[in-house]
């Protein structure tokens, strides 16, 4: 089984599949965790994000034991994966990957939860499920911040508000692939939910959809 869950940054999707993917017993893949990856690779190189040759190689160069780096959920990473996400030469060195995850879960998992930006309608559009999971940009902003925070950093309200909005409108704006709710998908809006609330939000609609399947 496929879930594909995707949304924007700081909403909740990230905890929600991991959760989601530990209660199922299925493998998980965070998907930006590997453009991420790729725009630290190039900023560490001395690359430019935004420059196709050097993005594209760093991309067929991912080594996908380096997600793990703690580097990765810092928000200079997180800037850099919306920059190379939007060269076409890089989504296309990717999306072997993230397929073939998903078609052949690690350590014999009966099923892969993947969460991203376009999971539901370009990487896997024949998920067996798909969520878009959002919240308030207030919500979000704090939440990232709160984050950023707990890891040491110095940062203000306004200049997350300021990063958040740009990534926004460059991972929505982008020609290829953008990050768009897929038709299918079940909304889930996290701005007043735990993670537990979300969780059990997900598996209900999981639950009903097994329902709806076997009628």
């Amino acid at each position: 089984m496929i879930i594909a869950i995707d949304g924007p940054a700081a909403s909740g999707k990230g905890t929600l599949s991991r959760r989601l993917a530990g209660r199922l017993g299925y493998a998980h893949l965070d998907t930006g965790k590997l453009y991420r990856a790729v725009g630290m690779a190039v900023l560490r190189a001395g690359g430019d994000p935004t420059d196709p040759a050097t993005a594209e190689a760093a991309a067929r160069a991912l080594d996908v034991e380096t997600l793990g780096d703690a580097a990765l959920t810092s928000d200079e990473a997180g800037i850099a994966a919306s920059k190379v996400a939007a060269i076409p030469g890089v989504r296309a060195a990717l999306l072997d990957l993230q397929r073939a995850f998903a078609a052949n879960p690690p350590n014999g998992c009966r099923g892969a939860v993947l969460d991203g930006r376009d999971i539901g309608t370009v990487v896997c559009p024949d998920a067996d499920a798909k969520f878009f999971v959002t919240a308030s940009m207030e919500t979000r902003v704090q939440r990232r911040l709160q984050e950023l925070q707990a890891n040491g950093l110095d940062v203000k309200e306004d200049d997350v508000l300021r990063d958040m909005t740009e990534r926004d409108a460059r991972d929505s704006g982008r020609s290829i692939a953008p990050m768009a709710q897929a038709s299918d998908a079940v909304v889930l809006d996290t701005s007043n939910m735990s993670a537990e609330q979300a969780l059990h939000a997900a598996l209900a609609a999981l639950a009903e959809k097994a329902v709806e399947s076997r009628g």
